[in-house]
């Protein structure tokens, strides 16, 4: 059997789909025959667009521009004396990976958090691309590399907080008619809004007025713009997706019409903020008047995503996050990528965090001010449960040796300030009060991005 890589992931709702802030998940699978020594072993997760097309003029002249997201890669294995291997990801035992491995199969899990920045969605045109993946490379001493990768599909996070998305639209058109039509016909035409989720209808309001001596018949037209922008040049396709008709209207007659087209659920949404290449969709609705130009109005219409399904991305933090643990499992979680001139750390069960980390699972010694669980010793400012030795100043319970200025019960040792009152305690506390959530992750810079030629 040869060595074999490749890198798969798990999905987090029915659509397969990721959104900004979301955890996804996966496994790095390698298979050996032989015991390999490997010099490298990394995972990286990355986001770019790309277009490319080619014009015949006196010469062929290549157009091509890139424009990257991000590229943040990871290592299970390096061997590099400069490399320190406290930036290394751990195996769930939290030991390193062996750059030995012995025959068979190894699996070494991951998972990235994709920031909470907006990015175009995933998309596959003509001649441009927006693509999302996860790759995986092994290298070895006098071998060529070995890589594999995966596609997962992005869409964004819903945001309509532009309000133009939601306002109304209007236009008017009024044609007098000539040579084989005589008199004229105005339309004036409203649509409810201009932002619309996939699936959703878009209401269609035509007042229309013919003064002609011919009928005419109002006509819809829903169609899509690719635009591909290199070297100053750009490429332009549009594709036709919903054609209707409405009831011809008689001479010297007005009509209110009413139409409501459908938005198919395939579409892309729209892509307005990307350099190189655009998606964006038109409304036009036209009199169809014989043996004359026809009169239209164009609307803009922005596609809108519908709602992640996900429900995993509860992190606060904008930028990327990465953690070593299976799918599913509950290894603890490695620290975010630090900027690569500030020094890694690497936590493990048992230890006090780092500041601004949010410590172990709850059932740990915590970091000082971090809310550990009762039951624990208290790290100084943290609540105790009874019984505990309770930090200077943290009014402990009834019964215990209270702290400076604690007004302890009747028969305690109490200070010179309490007094007791008919046999009652001392001003009510909880302790279940003053807990608080653990911390957020601290924000850590982007890694910068790796040199590639892809």
């Amino acid at each position: 059997m040869p060595l074999t890589i490749s890198v798969i992931y798990s999905p987090i709702n029915q659509n397969n789909t990721f959104t900004s802030g979301d955890f996804i998940s996966g496994q790095v699978i390698l298979d050996v025959a032989k015991e390999t020594q490997m010099y490298s072993l990394s995972v990286k997760i990355k986001g770019k667009a790309e277009v490319c097309w080619s014009e015949r003029h006196k010469s062929t002249i290549v157009y091509s521009d890139k424009e990257k997201y991000y590229s943040v890669e990871r290592f299970f294995v390096l061997e590099d004396e400069t490399y320190d291997d406290h930036g290394l990801l751990r195996d769930p035992s939290g030991q390193p990976y062996s750059s030995v491995v012995a025959p068979g199969r190894h699996v070494y899990p991951f998972t990235f958090q994709l920031p909470r920045q907006h990015f175009p969605p995933t998309f596959k045109g003509s001649v441009g691309k927006i693509v999302y993946t996860l790759e995986t490379k092994l290298s070895r001493s006098m071998r060529i590399s070995s890589k594999a990768k995966a596609e997962f599909h992005y869409v964004p996070s819903l945001d309509v907080s532009n309000p133009e998305l939601m306002a109304p639209q209007h236009g008017i058109k009024d044609k007098q008619m000539k040579l084989f039509t005589s008199g004229s016909v105005s339309m004036n035409i409203k649509t409810e809004k201009m932002g619309y989720y996939l699936g959703e209808g878009l209401k269609v309001l035509a007042k229309v007025q013919n003064n002609s001596t011919r009928a005419i018949k109002p006509k819809y037209c829903l169609y899509e713009k690719h635009s591909f922008f290199a070297r100053g040049k750009r490429k332009l396709h549009t594709r036709d997706l919903l054609k209707e008709e409405g009831e011809p209207i008689e001479p010297n007659s007005r009509k209110t019409v009413t139409k409501v087209l459908p938005i198919p659920p395939s579409l892309t949404i729209s892509i307005l903020n990307c350099r190189i290449l655009k998606v964006e969709y038109r409304l036009r609705v036209c009199l169809d008047v014989p043996f004359a130009l026809d009169p239209e109005i164009k609307f803009p219409v922005v596609i809108l995503p519908l709602q992640s399904l996900s429900g995993l991305s509860s992190a606060t933090n904008s930028d990327f996050g990465i953690r070593n643990q299976p799918p599913g499992g509950n290894m603890y979680p490695n620290p975010p990528p630090m900027p690569l001139s500030a020094p890694p750390f690497n936590m493990v069960p048992g230890q006090f965090g780092a500041l601004g980390y949010p410590g172990p699972p709850p059932s740990q010694f915590p970091a000082p001010g971090y809310p550990g669980p009762l039951g624990q010793f208290a790290a100084p400012g943290y609540p105790g449960p009874p019984g505990q030795f309770a930090p200077p100043g943290y009014p402990g319970p009834p019964g215990q040796f209270p702290a400076p200025g604690y007004p302890g019960p009747p028969g305690q040792f109490a200070p010179p300030s309490y007094a007791e009152s008919s046999g009652q305690f001392g001003p009510s506390f909880s302790h279940q009060s003053d807990l608080s959530a653990p911390p957020p992750y601290q924000e850590y810079p982007q890694l910068p991005d790796h040199p590639e030629k892809s």
